[in-house]
């Protein structure tokens, strides 16, 4: 049969016998067909109770899975499963992730924005008298922690926020069991009855299909990673496949073909990891210089604190006009967009529930677009926003198809690290498949402070995560990269920082790092004499950096401008420094420092240091007076090393064709181990059973094997054999049971395989209240020819053995259950394609019934047990 599922949990069956005829037909009925099989599909709603099951979930259905050797049906929501009797179409069990059985259906969704102000103001508040010791910073903090909570709770009552753990792909290993992949990376393991055995994870993004063979699990995640799996979950290998989410995988000779989002298609051998990839990494390094392209691109990086205030179009082009030359990408860091209790609460309501951004915000957006001339030389390619800081950035039109995969990503500081007053917000942008990161910053403010800027920038580095959905990946090779795994299983790096991976990280904002050991008058009198390298002696970040306390690795470009905090508004020239009560003195507070990809400062950049920058300017515009800091901006000048995918493809070809040792190790991949099967012929008499035994003559690799049904038959009453026509599917006969059907047999091991006659009747079939036939299948014999299917697990190739199974009846047959239960469903096999269902101890008979068939000619409805 076919089944498809859709949406709000609509599961249709379209049954055999309707689907054959229609291919039957004459070139001059063809007309017809669709229309016959439009109609027939049955609606399995209808029979979706199993006993005190609940109902399907009325939820989309996002995949299904076919058990042909159980044959059983499954078919998954993003959050619940339901296994059904492929046969019977009985709706067997449904349950959720957790394995827990299903009580009741799912809630409707309820959105809940109407929630979130009567969350807020329903708070009851209590007057308490004033404390001097309850200060103001104590009860801000408990303020915006409070809002925020209740916009958590709001969100928890609906699914405006979806779960982060929904099922987004299924497979059946060769051993039975079923995977399911998760949107957190979780994988879960299942039984082939829907009993959860374990589950375990290798990796944090989304998992976005699986493929199985043999002795092995493939899986690809939406962040390019591949990954190969043992049937008991221990991690074999993983590299990066794709800079994009790899979206598909199939299986074919001795290799396994992802499909990444971007439409490219790449094949990776069964047998990795293993000698084969050793010596095509080699070889391929070997040629680098024949496909290495060293390219330059030019960045501008600017950061500004601007004050809750509104740039002039003057200040921005002062700022940033020079971009209009020779500048590829730009790269904007503000801080302070907009700051308050209010606004902090509300930001933090916002990222609850997932949503981010202010009007303010998309005002400086906009208008910095416009500043630099937006969608004619330049398109904005990302943005982030948390609280009061905001992070956006630009390609150059012709750089734009170079550009992608830009992830965001924001950590708050602020209050507890709860509230993004202070933080920081990030974007990781693919450039010709390099990965550079920028972070805009603002930390922890005033002179004492400095451990605590110190754990902010730590605090930002080691756990800012940038989210997933549209991948992000290195250079994707043909050739694997794996990653080490320890003895475990899991991978010996897995605590690293995402942007300790990054090719480069550059990192800007208000840093807030002061000048120690100095007055305010002394500060003026030695900006005025432009003694810069005095006071940077006495710059507290450059102290900390030569102490290895914050921003290791990292470099910065010669200061040559005058501190760019505190000044006054609308003040120009160096008289503008703060003059006021508090005379703050001035400072450095904004900042730009970098890190590439070298090790050591003379390395020069190629495939194993693929990105090279040097600074070109670092300058602040002192003439900019929107605000008490000054924008700062750093251009830089990138060599990125690139792979020339084409000519790359051609030396792999070459390597493929004139390497003997590959030769010799592609042969020995279409191995598949040697079996022995105890016999050809089996009869079975009444109910008896069969022991059929499947040894592994190999002693060095697993046989995985598959028992399929490729033909059956059904004596007439004259003697002559009645042969079934082929089926879609390659199910077992209704009257024949194998257990097991499938699995993984250990070198030098046999696996037992039961065969088992099951007693059944075929009772009177009614259409429309006509007796359409009425006979009892039992009292003939019948026979079937059997496929088992072993293969290896790196190559598709499969060594065949055939076994005839007769079932000879007895002279004096069973009579038939006296009122025997009638199944409500038309009597079509699902996998094994049998025109009956099957009857068991448990359900004797089958009647097929009109009710469940879309309404057509009654002369259309076939009884295909005398074909």
């Amino acid at each position: 049969e076919i089944w498809s599922g859709s949406e709000g949990g609509v599961i249709k069956a379209w049954p055999w016998d309707v689907i054959a005829k229609s291919l039957s037909l004459m070139p001059e009925e063809k007309h017809v067909a669709a229309l016959r099989i439009e109609r027939s599909y049955i609606d399995l709603r209808n029979n979706a109770a199993a006993g005190n099951i609940s109902s399907f979930p009325a939820a989309d259905v996002k995949h299904m899975l076919a058990d042909h050797s159980r044959a059983k049906v499954w078919c998954l929501t993003s959050m619940a499963f339901a296994v059904w009797d492929a046969r019977t179409r009985e709706l067997l069990k449904v349950f959720g992730m957790d394995g827990q059985i299903e009580s009741a259906r799912l809630e409707a969704p309820v959105m809940p924005e109407q929630f979130i102000e009567e969350e807020i103001k329903a708070k009851p508040v209590k007057k308490d008298k004033p404390q001097s010791s309850f200060n103001f910073f104590q009860k801000s903090r408990n303020a915006l922690m409070g809002a925020a909570g209740a916009v958590r709770r709001v969100a928890t009552k609906g699914t405006f926020v979806e779960d982060n753990r929904r099922t987004e792909a299924v497979v059946q290993a060769m051993n039975g069991t079923v995977w399911s992949g998760c949107t957190d990376g979780l994988i879960i393991m299942w039984d082939g009855n829907g009993n959860r055995l374990q589950e375990f994870q290798h990796h944090c993004s989304s998992v976005q299909c699986m493929k199985a063979l043999g002795e092995r699990v493939w899986v690809g995640y939406a962040s390019g990673i591949i990954q190969v799996m043992d049937v008991e979950g221990n991690l074999l290998a993983e590299w990066t496949g794709h800079s994009c989410p790899v979206i598909q995988m199939a299986i074919g000779g001795s290799y396994v073909f992802t499909l990444a989002h971007h439409g490219g298609i790449r094949g990776w051998p069964l047998a990795s990891p293993g000698p084969l990839d050793d010596i095509l990494r080699t070889e391929l390094s070997n040629r680098e210089l024949s496909y290495r392209r060293l390219v330059n691109i030019k960045m501008l990086v600017g950061t500004w604190n601007v004050g809750q205030e509104k740039a002039s179009y003057e200040s921005l082009m002062s700022w940033l006009g020079r971009a209009f030359f020779d500048v590829d990408l730009v790269v904007v860091g503000l801080q302070e967009v907009e700051m308050g209790a209010g606004v902090l609460a509300m930001a933090a309501a916002k990222e609850s529930v997932g949503l981010e951004g202010s009007a303010n915000g998309q005002w400086w957006i906009d208008n910095i677009g416009r500043t630099l001339d937006e969608g004619i030389s330049f398109h904005r390619v990302g943005s982030r926003q948390l609280a009061g800081l905001l992070i956006a950035a630009w390609a150059r039109k012709d750089l734009k198809p170079h550009v992608g995969d830009v992830d965001a990503a924001a950590v708050p500081c602020g209050f507890g690290r709860a509230i993004g007053n202070k933080g920081g917000v990030g974007l990781r942008i693919r450039v010709y498949d390099r990965r550079i990161c920028f972070v805009n910053n603002h930390f922890a403010a005033h002179l004492e402070n400095v451990s605590r800027r110190n754990a902010d920038f730590d605090h930002i580095y080691r756990t800012m995560t940038f989210n997933k959905p549209h991948g992000s990946a290195a250079s994707a090779t043909s050739v694997q990269l794996h990653k080490t795994v320890n003895a475990n299983g899991n991978q010996v790096d897995e605590d690293i920082p995402e942007m300790a991976e990054a090719d480069m990280v550059v990192f800007l904002g208000d840093f807030n790092y002061r000048l120690y050991g100095i007055t305010y008058d002394e500060a003026r009198d030695m900006v005025s004499q432009r003694s810069f390298d005095w006071l940077k002696e006495r710059d507290q970040l450059q102290a900390e950096m030569r102490a290895g306390k914050v921003f290791q690795g990292m470099r910065e470009g010669l200061i040559r401008f005058p501190p760019t905090y505190k000044f006054q508004r609308h003040l120009p020239g160096l008289a503008g420094y703060d003059s006021g009560e508090k005379k703050r003195i001035p400072a450095w507070c904004d900042r730009i420092l970098y890190r590439d990809s070298r090790d050591v400062l003379t390395a020069e950049c190629s495939l194993e240091c693929p990105v090279v920058a040097k600074i070109t300017s670092y300058e602040a515009c002192m003439g900019v007076t929107d605000s008490d800091h000054k924008p700062v901006r750093c251009a830089f000048s990138v060599d990125i090393a690139r792979v020339d995918e084409f000519t790359r493809r051609q030396e792999y070809g070459k390597i493929l064709q004139s390497d003997k040792r590959l030769h010799s190790l592609l042969r020995e991949s279409h191995f598949v181990p040697d079996t022995i099967i105890s016999t050809n012929n089996i009869i079975l008499e009444n109910q008896e059973h069969v022991v059929l035994r499947i040894t592994n003559d190999c002693q060095r690799n697993k046989a995985a094997f598959e028992i399929l049904c490729e033909s059956q038959s059904i004596t007439k009453q004259d003697g002559t054999k009645s042969e079934f026509p082929p089926r879609a599917s390659f199910g077992l006969p209704l009257w024949l049971e194998v257990e097991p059907s499938v699995g993984l047999i250990e070198p030098g091991q046999t696996m037992e395989v039961t065969v088992h006659h099951e007693d059944y009747y075929t009772q009177e079939v009614f259409v429309n209240g006509v007796l359409q036939n009425c006979w009892c299948e039992v009292t003939r014999d019948k026979e079937a020819v059997l496929l088992v299917n072993v293969t290896g697990s790196t190559s598709t190739e499969t060594i065949t053995h055939r076994i005839n199974v007769r079932h000879c009846c007895s002279t004096i047959s069973a009579s038939p259950p006296i009122n025997p239960p009638s199944i409500t469903t038309p009597s079509v096999d699902v996998l094994s394609g049998e025109a009956s269902t099957r009857s068991s101890k448990k359900n004797p008979s089958n009647y097929l019934q009109r009710s469940d068939f879309k309404p057509f000619g009654s002369s259309e409805v076939h009884d295909l047990c005398p074909l």
